[in-house]
C-alpha cells in the first residue's frame, strides 16, 4: 500500500489559512489597518475600488520596514509582536498575527512599497499567489503603502460568493468606522473610488463620534466614566432619542480592539430597560481597559471575540456604569410605549381614503372566506382574489351569540369556521397587506402625498446618507416628497397619504431606511426591497390591541391579497386547524 499523507504545498497552506481571516475585502482592510496602527501611524489612508474587489490600498506614515523585515512580513508565522507563548497573553497590540499578510497574498496580487524615516530609499515588493515577483529599492514616503488587486481572482468560488457592491461596502465602511472610534487620536481617511468618504483629523472620542455619525449626535451623547479595580469603563452611550429600530450603532472595545459580545452587549441594553421598550437598540462607543492576562484573545481566528476570566462581574460592572451615567442626565423616555406606532388604531369612517394600518369597514369587501380557509387542508393560491364572504363568518351583527374573529393575547386573530379554527398572526398579516398595496400603487397612479405643515430636515450618518441617496427616486415615486438638503441631510414636505398617521414623519422614513439597510444582505430587487421596508415600519405590531371592526377588516384585507398566506418575508400569516382535528382530540 503506498503512503497518501503527504505536506501541503505553502501556496495551499495559506489558501487555507485565508478562509480563516480574509473573508471578504472588508476583512483585508481590517488586517491592513490593524498593522498601520500598530506602525505608530498618526495618519491612515484608506482607498477602495469596486468595493475592495478591485483595489485595495492602505497608506500609513508609520515607523517603516527595512529590506529584510519587508519581506519576512509575507512568511507565515512572522511577526514582531511576539516572542514566547506567555507574550499570547499579554497582547495589547492588535496586528500580530504572522499569516495575515501571507493569508492576503495568496488569494491577490499585492505591492508593498515601505521605507522607515531617517531614510532616503524604500522596498517594492510585488507578490502573487505567494510567490515573490518582484523585490527591489524604490523611491517613496516614509511609512508603508500596501495595495492589494483582485482580490480572490485565482479563488473563483471565493469571488463568486461575494455579495453586491453595496453590500461589501457597507461592511468596509463598518470595519472602518470601528478602527477610527478605537483610535480617535489618528488621522484617517476613506476614499470609495473617486469620492472621499470620510477625512477625519484627530480628535477627542466626542469630536470623532460626531465626525463620524453627524452633527445631530453632539448633543445626545452621555459620558460614561466611572473606574473599578476590575475594569476600567469609558466612552458614551446615546439618549433614547437616538435609539433605533435594528443593531449597527452599538460598539464595544476591549483594550481598544473592536469586540462582538452579545452577553457584554445586553449588558447595557438591560442598563436602558427603564428608558427604552426592547425592540429599540441604543446607540453606544464603549471602551473596556482589562489586564490582558484576564482574556484571552486567541478563541477566534480573526480576535473579535475575546474570552474573559470571569465574564459575569464584567457584565455587571458595564451593567452598572452605564446606568450610573444614565442617571446623572434628565433622561426621561420620549416614546410612548402604547402608541408609538399606532397602526390601525385610526381606522377611517367608511368611503374615506384608505391609509396604512387603517381598513375599511367589512362591508366594503366581500370575499369567498370558507374556501380560502383551507377546507382541504391545503393553502389554494388564485391569480384573482375572491369576491364574497359568507355572511355566517361574521353573523347578524345585531342578533347575540354571533361568530366572530376575535384576538388572543394581543398577537393572535382567531377566526371561527365552518370547517375548523383559523388562528391569524396579525403582525404578518399587516405587513402582506400593506406590501401588496404598495406594489399596485407602483404599477397604478396613485401617488396621493400628504403636505406637511412643517418641513423635516434629516441627518443621516454617511453610510445612511449615500442608501438614502439611492433610493431617494423610488421613494419620491411611492409619494414621499423629500430631497437632499446638504451632504448628509434631507428636507421632508410630505409622505404618502396612505401612510399618515402611522407614525411619526421621521421615525417613519429612518425605520424605512433601517429595514431596507437589513435587506440588502438578500440582494432583493430595489423596488421589491423597499415595498417591505415601507411595509415593515408602518404595519400593525404585536402586543396592539385592535377594535372588533379592525379585527374583521384586517381579516377580510388579508384575504384579498394575492398571496395571503405568508409575509413578504416567508413568514407564516395563517394556520388552519381543521375541525376533524379538533374532534380527534376529544375521542
Amino acid at each position: 500500500m503506498s503512503d497518501c499523507i503527504k505536506l501541503l504545498p505553502d501556496g495551499v497552506i495559506n489558501q487555507i489559512a485565508a478562509g480563516e481571516v480574509i473573508q471578504r475585502p472588508a476583512s483585508v482592510i481590517k488586517e491592513l489597518m490593524d498593522n498601520a496602527i500598530d506602525s505608530g501611524a498618526s495618519e491612515i489612508a484608506v482607498l477602495v475600488r469596486d468595493a475592495g474587489k478591485t483595489l485595495i490600498q492602505v497608506s500609513d506614515n508609520g515607523s517603516g520596514m527595512s529590506p529584510t523585515d519587508a519581506r519576512m512580513a509575507f512568511e507565515r508565522h512572522a511577526t514582531s509582536k511576539i516572542s514566547s507563548a506567555d507574550d499570547l497573553f499579554r497582547i495589547l497590540t492588535k496586528g500580530f498575527r504572522g499569516e495575515a499578510l501571507a493569508s492576503i497574498a495568496s488569494v491577490a496580487q499585492v505591492e508593498l512599497r515601505t521605507m522607515p524615516h531617517g531614510l532616503v530609499t524604500g522596498t517594492r515588493i510585488a507578490i502573487s499567489e505567494s510567490r515573490v515577483k518582484a523585490q527591489e529599492p524604490c523611491a517613496c514616503t516614509a511609512g508603508t503603502q500596501i495595495q492589494v488587486k483582485n482580490l480572490f481572482f485565482n479563488v473563483p468560488a471565493r469571488r463568486k460568493f461575494l455579495k453586491s457592491d453595496s453590500i461589501e461596502l457597507r461592511h468596509i465602511q463598518d470595519e472602518f468606522i470601528g478602527q477610527a472610534l478605537s483610535f480617535p487620536e489618528i488621522a484617517f481617511s476613506l476614499q470609495v473610488n473617486d469620492q472621499q468618504v470620510y477625512k477625519l483629523a484627530p480628535s477627542s472620542l466626542k469630536q470623532r463620534i460626531v465626525g463620524i455619525f453627524g452633527k445631530k449626535y453632539a448633543e445626545q451623547l452621555i459620558p460614561v466614566k466611572p473606574q473599578t479595580e476590575v475594569v476600567d469603563v469609558s466612552g458614551f452611550c446615546g439618549k433614547p432619542e437616538i435609539a433605533r429600530k435594528t443593531k449597527g450603532e452599538q460598539y464595544l472595545f476591549v483594550n481598544r480592539r473592536a469586540i462582538r459580545s452579545p452577553y457584554l452587549q445586553h449588558a447595557v441594553h438591560a442598563a436602558y430597560e427603564q428608558l427604552l421598550p426592547p425592540e429599540l437598540h441604543p446607540f453606544f462607543v464603549l471602551f473596556l481597559n482589562v489586564d490582558p492576562e484576564e482574556i484571552d484573545i486567541n478563541v477566534h481566528p480573526t480576535k473579535n471575540e475575546i474570552k474573559f476570566e470571569d465574564e459575569r462581574i464584567v457584565y455587571q460592572f458595564l451593567k452598572a456604569s452605564v446606568r450610573y451615567s444614565l442617571a446623572q442626565f434628565t433622561t426621561t423616555p420620549i416614546i410612548d410605549f402604547e402608541g408609538h406606532n399606532p397602526g390601525i388604531e385610526r381606522v377611517l369612517s367608511q368611503g374615506q381614503t384608505l391609509q396604512v394600518g387603517s381598513f375599511p369597514s367589512t362591508g366594503n369587501f366581500k370575499l369567498r372566506w370558507e374556501e380560502l380557509a383551507f377546507s382541504s387542508g391545503t393553502p389554494k393560491q388564485s391569480a384573482e382574489p375572491a369576491t364574497e364572504i359568507p355572511e355566517a363568518l361574521f353573523g347578524d351583527r345585531e342578533g347575540e351569540g354571533t361568530r366572530k374573529a376575535f384576538q388572543y393575547l394581543n398577537n393572535y386573530l382567531v377566526v371561527p369556521l365552518h370547517s375548523g379554527i383559523s388562528f391569524i398572526d396579525q403582525q404578518c398579516a399587516s405587513e402582506r397587506i400593506l406590501y401588496e398595496l404598495y406594489k399596485k400603487q407602483k404599477q397604478g397612479s396613485d401617488r396621493s402625498c400628504q403636505r406637511l405643515l412643517f418641513p423635516v430636515t434629516l441627518h443621516m450618518t454617511r453610510p445612511d446618507a449615500a442608501i438614502l441617496r439611492e433610493i431617494l427616486p423610488a421613494l419620491q415615486e411611492a409619494g414621499f416628497e423629500i430631497g437632499e438638503f446638504g451632504t448628509e441631510s434631507f428636507i421632508l414636505h410630505g409622505i404618502p397619504l396612505r401612510l399618515s398617521g402611522t407614525a411619526g414623519e421621521r421615525q417613519l422614513v429612518e425605520s424605512i431606511l433601517e429595514h431596507y439597510k437589513k435587506n440588502l444582505e438578500f440582494e432583493l430587487d430595489p423596488t421589491d426591497n423597499l415595498a417591505r421596508s415601507i411595509a415593515s415600519s408602518s404595519c400593525i405590531r404585536r402586543n396592539q390591541t385592535l377594535g372588533p371592526e379592525e379585527i374583521e377588516a384586517l381579516v377580510e384585507q388579508l384575504f384579498l391579497c394575492e398571496v395571503p398566506y405568508a409575509s413578504p418575508s416567508g413568514k407564516k400569516c395563517i394556520f388552519h386547524f381543521p375541525l376533524e382535528e379538533l374532534q380527534k382530540k376529544f375521542n
